[in-house]
C-alpha cells in the first residue's frame, strides 16, 4: 500500500472511530457450520436486553476480505454492520448476538469492536458435523447456486481452504471436503483463545448437562444463570454420535484422513469429548 493510500485509510478509519464508537456487548457465536451455533445463538439472544441478529449477511460476505485487514480496520467494519443491523430492527441499545459460523475467521478483530465484548466457541464432534454438511450438500459437487452471504455452492474451493491445497479441494471426495470445512473453522476458533474474549464450550457436554453448559456462558456474558436456563433446557442429544450410523465405510476414512489429528487432539477419537 503507498503512503498516500495508506494515510487515506487512517482517516478512514479515524472517521469512522468517531461515527461508531463501538458495539457495546456484542456476543459472537462461533464455531464450523452445523455445529448448534444457531441454537446457542437463539438462547443467548433471548435474554432479557439481548437482541437476536441471526448471521447477519451483509457482515458475512465481508468476511473472506477482512479477515486480511488489519484488526482495526476489520473491526470498524463490524461495527458499522452490527449498528446498521441494530437501527434496521429498532434495537440500537441490545447487546446485539451474531452467529456467523465465519467470524471465526475475524476474531482477532473483536477486542477493538467495542466494550464487553464476547465470544462462544462450540465445538462438536467434526465426525457429526460432516454428517450434517454432506446432508445439506453446501459442498457437494453438484451445488449450484449461491448462499445468502452471496458464496457459490458446490465442490470448488473457499476462501478459508489453504491456498497451496485449493486444486485439491475439488477433487476429494465430499466427505473429505466436509471434514475440511469443520478442520479450518474450528482451528481458527482455536488460535483465537489468545484474544481473552473466547469461551470454548463442548456441543456435547452442552447436551449432556445443559445447566452447567448455561452457568459457564451466563458467567462468560456477565448474566444471571437463570436467564440461560430455560433456553439451553430446549437442547437434545439426538444427533450426537450420528457419525456411527451415516457414515459409510468409505467415508469415514476419508474424515479421518483430513481431519483425524485434530479430533485426536480434542478427545473425539477416543469417544471421550
Amino acid at each position: 500500500m503507498s503512503s498516500a493510500r495508506a494515510a487515506s485509510v487512517a482517516v478512514a478509519a479515524g472517521r469512522g472511530d468517531r461515527l461508531c464508537r463501538g458495539v457495546d456487548g456484542a456476543v459472537f457465536v462461533v464455531g464450523s457450520p452445523r455445529s448448534g451455533t444457531t441454537f446457542l445463538g437463539g438462547v443467548v439472544g433471548g435474554v432479557d436486553g439481548f437482541v437476536d441478529l441471526g448471521e447477519v449477511p451483509a457482515l458475512k460476505s465481508r468476511i473472506a476480505a477482512m479477515r486480511h485487514r488489519p484488526a482495526r480496520l476489520a473491526a470498524m467494519e463490524v461495527r458499522h454492520v452490527v449498528t446498521a443491523e441494530l437501527e434496521r430492527r429498532g434495537a440500537p441499545d441490545a447487546r446485539p448476538v451474531i452467529h456467523a459460523p465465519e467470524v471465526v475467521f475475524v476474531l482477532r478483530a473483536l477486542p477493538y469492536v467495542g466494550d464487553r465484548v464476547r465470544a462462544v466457541h462450540l465445538v462438536r464432534d467434526g465426525r457429526d458435523v460432516v454428517c450434517s454438511l454432506m446432508e445439506q450438500g453446501w459442498l457437494a459437487s453438484s451445488a449450484v447456486g449461491v448462499d445468502e452471504a452471496g458464496w457459490h455452492l458446490g465442490g470448488g474451493a473457499r476462501f478459508w481452504t489453504e491456498r497451496s491445497r485449493r486444486a485439491e479441494f475439488a477433487r476429494v471426495p465430499h466427505a473429505r471436503r466436509a471434514a475440511w470445512a469443520w478442520r479450518r473453522y474450528v482451528e481458527a476458533g482455536l488460535e483465537a483463545r489468545e484474544t481473552g474474549l473466547l469461551a470454548t464450550l463442548r456441543y456435547e457436554r452442552m447436551c449432556g448437562d445443559p445447566r452447567i453448559a448455561a452457568a459457564r456462558i451466563a458467567r462468560h456474558l456477565g448474566v444471571a444463570p437463570e436467564q440461560v436456563d430455560a433456553g439451553l433446557a430446549e437442547v437434545t442429544a439426538g444427533s450426537v454420535g450420528r457419525y456411527r450410523r451415516d457414515l459409510s465405510g468409505d467415508d469415514l476414512p476419508a474424515v479421518l484422513s483430513e481431519a483425524g489429528a485434530l479430533l485426536e487432539r480434542l478427545g473425539y477419537l477416543g469417544d471421550t469429548p
